[in-house]
């Protein structure tokens, strides 16, 4: 140890501790973390002050990145070169601030994350909202710091005249602290800060009403609001981010996924790389193609889906899977008077307020200052404009400049400035009009320091500065928000945003489900054709066929007696032609389980309605069961039990009851029973029920139950259609009523002419109805063109059925529904898929109904009178 050196024992842990602190305190207030105040770390303060010193700003021409790099390392931040350049670079790229401060020339990278070039061939220069941070620095707004080597001096914090770290948010990792902070709209931020400066008690679901959600520079959709509530009260929430997407189908029939707007930071070309794998290693399928086919006018990603995909699967699984969806975490620390906080909206708002407030009563004090400089020296010049001749005598009789400076003081007491100031005076501005001028300038600046010694004094009239031009900066800068917001369980349901309108929905046999606009389907006249309704794989047909509006809930009832619930508006909607989507892609039932009935209900949330509610449950072999709606009202995913099915009986049927319906059950054989429906007591969930119908043993292809009525309004009258396109009106009176479990009486006269007997239905004269065949033709006819005739005849042509051919399926539309029919002629033309037998072969319109009033009178061969008697024998068992 050398003369004179000491060394001084100390413990380790408490070196490494006090060392670690002082790091760590460094890496936050010096590098990782914002200001509060004006939202910028020092590395982006020191780029923009090294910019505006440099001259680059928005009115002048680009410049080297190289040189303003070299200015910022020489004079402030002595890092290296890379941390200035790629600061300088995410502060020029649109997808990464919501409102740019640098504007750049040259490859300044991309959104999939190509590197920018080398700071030797880019350029930039200033934005002009930059220079909305910077300005005024030279009105002593702000603190100087000395640099780096004490040559320098740099803003300690900008004014920053509009909020930067709200709409621009910021992002870093400190040691033991991050922050995450997200951009917002620049005109929502000004609105809820004009509230907070005209109620500093605003609460933030208040603030909320103005700053609706963080607005990210990518645009895409917030999904859900719950995260977003979370962070703007706490300062810390998950914001679900979805790219924002819309579905398109090729002329082939694919349908196309197109993506135009992804969530924040993701990289598309990774994204897109990862979801090829995840497609090749088939934990997505569906997808046939993918594509990237973004170009200068915006992104557009293309998803190609197989035939048999359903485009809503395959999204939520791109969901699931990809980054389609992202969260963003938000998590607002910022230093406040250098030390970190977690700040929530308020407080956000609260300390930028703050901050425009010193700086207002700064530069209001400095322009004070100046301005009663300038007074004071005019005061001066106009003394000696008031005295000139004897003005201009002194200085010529002095000898010097400073005799002639002490001469004016002394003899008009004046400061040594003004003397000065009449010293410089040029000689033209002895003449009147230049003293006109000094005047006129004299009292504008009387009125100047009025206007601002006001301001001091007042803190009223601070924040009306502070407001005036906080609306300065929205009207100039403001923009329409980029990202939308889908209120997912939050206040807003989803049916909020889909049109409460009728479709048609069908099934068919084989378990294909679609939904189609009834505006797709037009009245034909009786006895026509139909038009080509529903297209479907070879050997299937439709089976099921209603309408409902896309709010309504579709209660889903199986022939094995299961039960599933779906959204109106989840079933896919294609055109009428298309034969529709798998049922197994919507709810979780087996494929051999065909669907049996469905109700749509509109709603299962209350408790009164589901309580005096009754479901009539029917089977083909004649049980009847009635349960409380209220059974049914918990959705589950996998379905539940609805009733228990005997061995060999399959579900026919299921309808809602009004709690004074009578029950009226039709069998192949053409015969049905009327009961009123307290004949039937309520039963449980899983049970199996009761004889309603007893069948007709003689029937040699086994008689089973075709449809079942259940009717509220006495006025509504009974149609049946048998399977070779035959029907009937007939008073509800003819049925009378008879013992539950009965045989009943004869609901049609059966021929092999008419065939049996496929449906029944209650209708009235307002009604519309709807006939589908096994080929998939359809026609709607009105209920007005049926007369009514007896009960027990055979009825008349309805539907023209091709040899081979059967009617499938019956469903009555209601008449304000139908679709206007005044211009028929408009719609076969607009429509490829329509058309007339008649007008096919030439006929012509007259000699068509001429032929149609002919087969109706054919048709009616027996009379009422007839049928009555022949039928005496019909009774009950």
């Amino acid at each position: 140890m050398a003369e004179g050196e000491k060394i001084i024992p100390i413990n380790i842990e408490d070196e490494m501790r006090g060392a670690y602190i002082d790091y760590s305190m460094s890496v936050i207030i010096s590098r990782a973390l914002p200001d509060v105040r004006d939202g910028l770390k020092p590395v982006h303060r020191r780029v923009l002050y090294g910019m505006s010193e440099l001259g680059v700003s928005y009115t002048k021409s680009h410049k080297k990145s190289a040189r303003i790099v070299g200015e910022v390392l020489g004079k402030y931040h002595p890092h290296g070169d890379s941390s200035v350049y790629d600061t300088m670079v995410r502060m020029a790229q649109d997808w990464s601030l919501r409102y740019p401060l640098v504007d750049g020339q040259g490859n300044f990278g991309s959104v999939d994350g190509d590197s920018p070039a080398a700071m030797r061939y880019t350029e930039a220069r200033l934005k002009r909202i930059a220079d909305e941070l910077l300005g005024d620095l030279d009105k002593d707004t702000v603190d100087f710091q000395p640099n780096f080597d004490d040559s320098l001096e740099e803003p300690s914090v900008l004014p920053a005249k509009f909020p930067n770290l709200l709409v621009n948010g910021t992002s870093g990792i400190a040691v033991g602290m991050a922050t995450n902070m997200a951009p917002h709209n620049l005109t929502e931020v000004v609105n809820g800060i004009v509230a907070y400066l005209d109620n500093e008690q605003i609460t933030i679901p208040e603030l909320m009403e103005y700053i609706s959600a963080p607005d990210f520079p990518t645009g895409g959709i917030i999904y859900g609001s719950e995260g977003v509530r979370q962070a703007f009260e706490t300062g810390r929430g998950r914001i679900v981010l979805r790219a924002k997407h819309h579905f398109e189908t090729l002329p082939s029939g694919k349908e196309q996924i197109i993506v135009t707007e992804i969530p924040y930071q993701v990289n598309k070309a990774s994204m897109i790389e990862k979801t090829a794998a995840l497609i090749n290693d088939k934990k997505i399928e569906g997808i046939a193609a993918l594509r990237d086919e973004s170009d200068r006018d915006g992104m557009r990603i293309v998803y190609e889906l197989k035939r048999d995909a359903l485009n809503t699967v395959v999204l939520n699984n791109l969901f699931k899977y990809t980054q389609l969806q992202s969260s963003f975490g938000v998590n607002n620390v910022a230093l406040v008077k250098g030390r970190p906080q977690t700040l929530n909206l308020h407080d956000l708002i609260k300390y930028f307020v703050e901050h425009r407030e010193d700086v207002i009563v700064r530069r209001t004090r400095f322009e004070l200052a100046e301005a009663q400089k300038r007074a004071h020296i005019l005061e001066g010049l106009l003394i000696a404009l008031d005295h000139l001749d004897e003005v201009i005598k002194l200085i010529r009789e002095s000898r010097d400049p400073e005799v002639a400076r002490l001469g004016l003081i002394e003899r008009f007491a004046l400061s040594e400035v003004q003397a000065r100031a009449i010293l410089d005076m040029r000689l033209q501005r002895l003449t009147g009009l230049e003293r006109d001028k000094l005047v006129a300038e004299y009292e504008d600046l009387m009125r100047l320091i009025d206007r601002l010694n006001a301001i001091l004094a007042s803190p009223a009239e601070q924040r009306a500065l502070i407001k005036s031009e906080l609306l300065e900066m929205r009207d100039r800068y403001g923009d329409e928000r980029r990202t939308e917001i889908n209120h997912a369980g939050g206040d807003f349901s989803l049916e909020d945003m889909i049109a409460d309108e009728a479709m048609v929905i069908t099934v068919s046999h084989e378990g294909y489900i679609k939904r189609t606009s009834l505006d797709e389907y037009r009245t034909q006249g009786r006895g026509g054709v139909g038009a080509r309704g529903a297209g479907s794989k070879q050997d299937d047909f439709t089976e099921h066929l209603f309408v409902a509006t896309t709010h309504e809930y579709l209660l889903i009832f199986t022939e094995q007696g299961r039960m599933f619930w779906l959204r109106a508006y989840e079933v896919p909607e294609t055109a009428k032609t298309s034969k529709g989507t798998p049922l197994q892609n919507l709810i979780d039932k087996p494929k051999e389980d065909a669907v049996r009935a469905v109700l749509n209900v509109r709603n299962l949330r209350s408790a009164d309605y589901l309580e005096n509610t009754f479901l009539m449950f029917c089977t083909e072999q004649g049980t009847v069961k009635k349960t409380p709606l209220e059974a049914y009202s918990r959705p589950r995913a996998a379905g539940i039990n609805a009733i228990t099915i005997n061995e060999g009986d399959r579900l026919l049927d299921v309808q809602l009851l009004s709690g004074n319906s009578e029950v009226v059950l039709a069998s192949r054989s053409g015969r049905a029973v009327r009961f009123p429906e307290d004949k039937v007591r309520p039963m449980g969930r899983t049970a199996a029920g009761v004889r309603g119908i007893s069948l007709s043993e003689e029937a040699a292809a086994g008689d089973r139950v075709v449809g079942m009525v259940c009717i509220a309004d006495n006025s509504q009258e009974l149609l049946v259609v048998s399977e070779n396109g035959y029907g009937k009106r007939s008073a509800l009176e003819e049925y009378r009523i008879t013992n539950r479990g009965g045989k009943g009486v004869k609901a049609m006269q059966i021929t092999d002419k008419t065939g049996q007997l496929v449906s029944i239905q209650a209708v009235t004269d307002a009604d519309d109805l709807m006939i589908i065949n096994r080929s998939g033709l359809t026609i709607r006819l009105s209920m007005g063109e049926l007369r009514t005739i007896g009960r027990a005849t055979q009825g008349v042509r309805l539907f023209k059925v091709a040899s081979g051919d059967e009617i499938s399926s019956v469903a009555k539309v209601a008449a304000a529904e139908v679709v206007d029919a005044e211009q028929p002629e408009l719609a076969l033309a607009t429509d490829a898929g329509l058309f007339d037998a008649d007008q096919a072969l030439g006929v012509s319109q007259p000699a068509a109904e001429a032929r149609t009033a002919d087969a109706t009178a054919a048709d009616l061969e027996l009379e009422d009178d007839a049928v009555d008697a022949a039928t005496d024998g019909d009774q009950e068992e």
